[in-house]
């Protein structure tokens, strides 16, 4: 039998399960009945119910400062039940385990990814629900993964997954076209337009940002360039642009929900 991998014996969690009823420390339960050195980060249990995007969003923006190794149980599943793979995933250095509904390939974006089918059932739990399989079959595979475990004692290598794709903003050279991606428990709005793409874009010239029926001059460093109450744009940790109210719920003010346009016009 091969050598196991060095691996961490760090997992995360990220779900829709919430954390009033029991299903989370189930979660942990099993993996500590698998190996209780295991330590876990709790990145998110309040992804909105079965937003596959949402989920992959926050998975994304934290999942690849972890230490080399970690695996990341995500179990955000609308699908459950059905005939979908349990999947492993590797994307550069950090492990993935859960549906294959589409939300790997949105973390992993344009980064390439090895794909395994979770097919070898001895390393799943010993109870079976087609309603839990994150207890049932993600936990005990991220137990084992964290424990060392490769990815080919687990499963067999497919060269496909789900593939979602991140929506690209349209650029009409006078204006970049995009939406609201996420909105965090701030009540901020995060859209799907880079700093990167805005600097390319402007090429110097002035800007006004437009979400819904809000116009915003220009495009702000901090919440304290503009009076409280007020609405702002800037680029949030993750360089993507976001509308913000200093000291205020965006969301809520505004009267914006997720998938509402954006467009930030650029004058001369």
């Amino acid at each position: 039998m091969p050598e196991k991998q060095q691996i961490s014996p760090l997992v995360t969690l990220t779900t829709d399960l919430g954390t009033s009823d029991h299903y989370v420390a189930v979660l942990k339960a099993v993996m500590l009945g698998i190996n209780p050195a295991i330590q876990f980060v709790d990145i998110s249990h309040h992804i909105p119910p079965q937003d596959i995007m949402a989920c992959a969003w926050v998975v994304k923006n934290a999942a690849f400062y972890f230490p080399k190794g970690t695996v990341h149980l995500v179990a955000v599943d609308p699908t459950t039940g059905t005939n979908r793979k349990p999947l492993a995933v590797k994307i550069k250095d950090q492990l993935f385990v859960g549906p294959d509904n589409g939300a790997f390939s949105l973390i992993a974006d344009q980064n390439e990814a090895e794909i395994f089918e979770l097919s070898k059932e001895e390393f799943w739990g010993k109870i079976s629900s087609n309603t839990f399989h994150a207890r049932d079959i993600f936990a005990p595979i991220a137990a084992h993964l964290a424990s060392g475990v490769a990815l080919d004692w687990i499963g067999k290598k497919v060269e496909s997954m789900m593939n979602y794709r991140w929506a690209i903003p349209t650029d009409d050279h006078d204006s970049l076209n995009g939406w609201v991606v996420h909105i965090d428990r701030f009540g901020n709005l995060i859209t799907n337009i880079s700093k990167s793409l805005v600097g390319s874009a402007s090429s110097g010239r002035t800007s006004k940002v437009y979400a819904g029926n809000t116009i915003i001059t220009g495009i702000s460093s901090a919440y304290a360039n503009v009076p409280e109450s007020e609405a702002l744009a800037y680029f949030n940790s993750s360089d993507m642009l976001e509308i913000a109210i200093n000291k205020g719920n965006a969301q809520q003010m505004l009267g914006v929900e997720k998938g509402t346009s954006v467009t930030v016009l650029f004058k001369d």
